[in-house]
């Protein structure tokens, strides 16, 4: 059902879709929901140019024939539509639970405006029951997780933290980074996180967008809704 869902947030989305736009690609499961509706209009005669946000969004988008571009080429995109791992009625959002928040914050920002497509189970009153991603360099990495615990200590959080993919065979970001998961349980001040997180040496980027998402299609059993950020 679920799944199911996803697509329907993903279809909605799809109505934002105009012939000539320039459009971010987002990465997950969602996302690949919106490339394969997308492909579906490009081979009906659509036209417009995707920036991935992953390699593997890059692959999925060749295959579905979605003619690709760079943020070099096209540094200034119409739109982007992406999912969430977690957003609340403010827009505020987690991300990067597929490993690619660093790209997609880019190309968000990069957009006049960013579309979250997501399921009902994702739509939350407080961000943090999903562990947040946060990006670091390879390099020094022992002293960059003891910094992030106390940071997150002195941001009143127990630090519960955990390198994604082990200490063995830690996972890889396309940028060649590692990913620290913080598990916070509940996030009270997400601004005031984002600016300590951000204040580490060896942290790149974290999975916090915030004022970022124009608005959201989120799916339920009762139909689409529209969340619009406010202004």
């Amino acid at each position: 059902m679920s799944d199911e869902l996803k697509r329907k947030a993903a279809a909605a989305a799809l109505e934002e879709v105009e012939a000539g736009m320039r459009i971010g690609i987002g990465t997950g499961s969602t996302a690949e929901h919106f490339i394969r509706l997308v492909g579906e209009r490009v081979r009906a005669g659509l036209e417009i140019v995707g920036v991935p946000t992953s390699e593997r969004s890059a692959k999925l988008s060749r295959e579905e024939g979605i003619r690709l571009s760079t943020l070099e080429d096209l540094p200034e995109l119409d739109l982007t539509i992406d999912g969430a791992d977690e957003l609340d009625d403010n827009l505020n959002l987690i991300k990067g639970g597929g490993g690619a928040l660093l790209r997609e914050k880019i190309v968000a920002t990069a957009s006049k405006r960013m579309i979250v497509i997501a399921d009902s189970s994702k739509h939350v009153r407080q961000l943090g029951a999903f562990a947040l991603p946060v990006e670091v360099v390879p390099f020094g990495l022992g002293s960059t997780e003891r910094a992030l615990a106390r940071v997150l200590s002195s941001c009143g959080y127990e630090p519960r933290l955990s390198l994604r993919g082990g200490r063995q065979n830690p996972f890889v970001t396309d940028g060649g980074h590692h990913i620290l998961d913080a598990d916070l349980r509940h996030i009270a001040d997400p601004d005031a996180l984002s600016d300590a997180l951000l204040r580490v040496p060896g942290v790149v980027d974290h999975g916090l967008f915030l004022g970022i998402a124009a608005c959201a299609y989120i799916a339920g059993d009762g139909g689409v809704r529209k969340i619009e950020a406010a202004r």
